[in-house]
């Protein structure tokens, strides 16, 4: 315990990075994640399946790669960001595609009586989507979506790879000096924990809320 009270500043630097890059990630990542669930349910095949295309990729390939892509692929034209950027950018692509599908689920459960009806007022598709369908789709995926945020919270490691000072990387290196490693990376554990367990009960306790 006491290693730990030691190592804890050291770390808590790392976990605020998490925070913040895990809050750009979503931020950037589900509006898109919105935006690509309306397209997917397009009536035009056109519009319909490079959208689905394009989240099929964002689904199926490694974070990582996405990560190295950002960071090392976009300097070959001309377009240099820092690494953390990089990070927030990667993951915010990864995260519209999975928030997409999440929503796209959520969009199928709204009942067809309720689309109807919203084009028997002459709603306009964008307003029958933005009006009727979106608000009930979202209140249906709120869990799916703190699901996610949380995997993207501990999934935040992966910036560790192209050297943004997040937990897992304030950790290591924090071991690194100390030659704590068992303690350093369990330390770091026991806060990516804290973080989801409380993010997961306020989550629970505002789903009961809504119930009653």
């Amino acid at each position: 315990m006491s290693t730990w009270i030691e190592l804890f500043p050291d770390l808590l630097p790392g976990l605020w990075v998490t925070i913040k890059l895990t809050l750009l990630a979503l931020g950037l990542g589900l509006p898109c994640g919105v935006v690509l669930a309306g397209l997917s349910a397009a009536p035009s095949r056109w519009v319909r399946w490079p959208v689905i295309v394009v989240v099929e990729i964002g689904r199926g390939v490694p974070g990582l790669i996405v990560l190295y892509l950002v960071y090392r692929g976009l300097p070959q034209v001309d377009v240099v960001l820092s690494a953390f950027l990089s990070a927030g950018v990667g993951l915010a692509f990864s995260t519209a595609a999975y928030t997409a599908e999440i929503i796209r689920a959520g969009i199928a459960a709204v009942p067809v009586g309720h689309r109807e009806a919203a084009r028997a007022l002459s709603l306009s598709p964008l307003q029958e989507f933005r009006l009727v369908v979106l608000p009930q789709a979202l209140r249906t995926v709120i869990a799916p979506l703190v699901g996610f945020s949380i995997i993207l919270y501990q999934g935040t490691s992966l910036a560790y790879a192209i050297s943004v000072p997040e937990l897992l990387s304030r950790a290591y290196n924090a071991a690194s000096i100390t030659f704590q490693f068992g303690a350093a990376l369990t330390l770091a554990g026991a806060m990516y924990a804290v973080v989801s367990l409380t993010a997961t009960a306020l989550a629970g306790a505002r789903s009961r809320e809504r119930v009653l």
